[in-house]
Parts: C-alpha cells; structure tokens; sequence
C-alpha cells in the first residue's frame, strides 16, 4: 500500500528522508501453517510457502530515467515472533563424521552435538535485523546500480525453475543443501557485503552482474564473491542461466554453482524445468569446524598427551575437510495447471551425488493451492524424499531447512496445510 501520512515517521525511524517526489511501500508476508511429518513432530510452522516478512521498499522519481531506490525486509516467525528458525528436525546429521572412527565415540559424539544444537538458529544466526534483504541503489536509463545484501544471480535464476516457487515440503532447494543434506549451503541464496548492476531491456533479455567484497556472501564469510545471470522473459518464457562463485578466507575456490532453467506458460499450464550444478572444494564452515575442535575438544584430550591429541586432531581435520566438500549435479521438473480459482502443482527433482559417498536423493511432491481472495490464499502440499547411502535429506519449508531423517538412507514424508495472506 502507498503512503504518505506515514512518510515522516518512517523516514525518521529509518533515517532515510522522504522527500515530496518519493513513494514509500510497507509490504509483507503471513504464512503459517501446520506439518505432519513421518517418524517426525507435528509442527505449527511459520513461513511454509512463503517466508513471513515485513518490507519497507521507495523510490524517488528524479526525472529523465533516473531513480533512487531502497529496499529494507526482515524476517517474521510467525510461530515464535523471533527471526532466527531452527531446523525443523532435532535429528543428528551423521556425515559430517563420516570416516572418524579412529576418534573416540564419546569425543565423537560430543562434535555432532557441537556442529547440531537442538533449538539452535539455522537461518539468519547473526540475527541481522534485515536479514533477507537491506540495499540502496540508483535507477538510470542504462541499468541499475544496487548495494548492500541482496539475492545472488544464480540463486534467482533458481528460484524461477522451482515448481514450488521456493517453498514446502516440494521446494526443489529441499534436495540441494550439500551432501546427505548436512547443513552447508548448496546455493548462496544472497549476498552481503556487494554491489550489483541490473540491466533489462524491452524485448525481454536481462542481465545481472554482483561482486562481494571481503566479508561477503550469504554467511558473510567469503573473502570475495562473484556472480552473473542473462535472462529471458518475454513470450510466456522466464528464463534464464546463472553462475555463483565464492572464495573462502584463504582466497581459494569455494561454492561454485552454474544454474539453468526457468518455465513457460501455456494457457492453463505452466511448466518448469531447472539443472543445477554444485561444487565445494574449499568450504568456508572448515575454519569453525576447526577452530570448535581447538577450542571444546582439544583440553578434553589433553591427558592422553601431545602426541595422541596431534594424531587425533589430524583425523579430524583431513576428515572434516574432505566431509565439507560438494559436487553434485541436480535436475528438476515441475507444473502447475490452473483449475478456477486454484491451481495443481507437481514436480519431481533429483540430486546426483559426485562424490564418493554418491548420497543420491529423490524428491515427489504434489499440491494444491486456493485464493480465497486476491490477498489469501489456503494451500495444502505432500512431499516425499527417497534417500540413498548416507543420505539424510528431510522435508523443510520455506523459511527453514527440513534438517535430518533419524536413519541415513531412509524416506522422509510430510504433509503441510496453510494459509498465507500478502500485504
């Protein structure tokens, strides 16, 4: 909604003047619902198909093509009014001990409970007031210039591809979060930290350029990051291919991404498909990992003497690096056929593990989704994960990652209803 009477206050709370010429938005997101979960809790859960949120978004109009913009949105939780979600699964991912058993099990134990807190934030932990999205930028006749902490090029070319727009139990992104799903990203969703320009011209190509500086990317751990997309939306097509690359604190390669896909309408149908491509030699967690050994378990250790507690902590450290890396390749297709007033929605996805632990993982999911209005919306959506090997993928939402199964290689099921009201 547009407004003015309100212009003064915001532009006071926010230190952003508010000048005659400019037109502030106060928009959002209520989403909630309730998930039933095999060998699972039933959770009342914020943000399943869409992540609740309050935005606050102007432009000012300078004359001949020229515009300022800014753009501030924080993350709600409807189910507990905080901004940090946890995962939705207290279940121990087991991987990233995979090959430690030269470590004792109690000290092995107590790193699973190190790396995996029960209640602990998994989203947004450095509870960043704007955490989805804080930028300011400038709107010319030849592109856009924007700054600050925004959604990459290769995750929005992503996000386009997916059958369940980003959200459920169906989300494509539910398969893609690193090897049998331990919680490392398998996509760097924003940015921070970075500066973008966006071009998009009349005949529907568009383009997107972003570089992160020191402390960039989504955990802001990068040393640099860089990112591009070329799109397509005109014709019933959106379209488009993007790439993502982080470098880890010590300047070495890190999440690369190479995303391809996008749908295309057709009277009542609407059609998707996506191939998305990830690699991590070099993760930018190792340096935690680490330093949590250092730091918790190393005096545990201290009495068995130097020498053991160097071979231990060597064990760790050659495991945890090789534990951390990604390459994987993941495909998706997807539809949605409108029915009145609602609309059906169906994908499948898979994710082909590369590495040696070849953690595949199958994703089916089947909705349904109703306007009671122009605003809000009712949905209903059942999803099912078919792990393999050490696999542990879980089904999530939109605003949090599902977690872990209890037994790697087993099937996750869940079924989610919700409403979702946008303002």
């Amino acid at each position: 909604m547009k407004i003015r009477t309100l212009a003064a206050l915001i532009g006071a709370v926010f230190a952003c003047p508010v000048m005659a010429q400019s037109n502030v938005t106060i928009y959002g997101i209520a989403d909630a619902g309730v998930m039933f979960q095999k060998d699972g809790p039933t959770r009342i859960a914020s943000g399943i198909a869409d992540g609740s949120r309050i935005g606050f978004k102007g432009t000012e109009d300078m004359g001949n093509g020229y515009k300022a913009v800014f753009n501030l949105e924080a993350r709600i939780e409807l189910d507990t009014g905080t901004q940090t979600p946890a995962l939705i699964n207290d279940n121990q991912g087991l991987y990233l001990t995979r090959g430690m058993g030269a470590i004792p099990a109690a000290v092995v134990q107590r790193l699973r409970s190190a790396f995996q807190v029960p209640g602990a934030p998994a989203v947004n932990p450095e509870k960043a007031l704007f955490d989805r999205t804080s930028m300011v930028g400038l709107i010319t006749p030849m592109g856009a210039v924007l700054i600050g902490r925004m959604y990459t090029p290769s995750y929005e070319v992503f996000a386009a591809a997916d059958a369940f727009e980003s959200g459920t139990a169906g989300t494509w992104g539910g398969i893609t979060g690193g090897t049998a799903g331990f919680t490392a990203l398998g996509a760097d969703i924003r940015s921070q930290e970075s500066i973008q320009y966006r071009i998009s011209l009349p005949n529907g190509l568009g383009g997107s350029l972003m570089y992160g500086a020191k402390n960039s990317g989504y955990l802001g751990r990068y040393n640099k990051f860089r990112a591009g997309a070329m799109t397509y939306k005109a014709n019933a097509f959106d379209v488009g291919i993007g790439y993502n690359h982080g470098y880890d604190q010590q300047d070495r390669p890190s999440l690369r991404t190479i995303t391809v896909g996008g749908s295309y309408t057709l009277d009542a149908w609407k059609f998707f498909a996506g191939y998305h491509s990830q690699r991590n030699t070099h993760s930018v967690l190792v340096a935690d990992y680490i330093a949590g050994w250092d730091g918790t378990v190393a005096p545990l250790l201290a009495p068995l003497g130097a020498p053991t507690a160097a071979a231990l902590r060597n064990v760790f450290v050659t495991n945890i690096n090789l534990n951390t890396q990604q390459d994987s390749a993941s495909y998706q297709l997807g539809l949605h056929y409108r029915i009145g007033a609602g609309r059906i929605m169906a994908s499948y996805a898979l994710q082909d593990d590369r590495t040696s632990s070849n953690s595949d993982a199958k994703l089916f999911a089947l909705g349904y989704d109703y306007n009671l209005s122009k605003r809000t919306d009712i949905y209903t959506v059942v999803a099912q994960i078919n792990n393999q090997n050490d696999g542990q993928y879980a089904p999530g939402t939109a605003g949090a990652p599902g977690g872990f199964l209890k037994t790697p290689g087993d099937t996750g099921r869940a079924l989610q209803v919700g409403i979702r009201h946008r303002f």
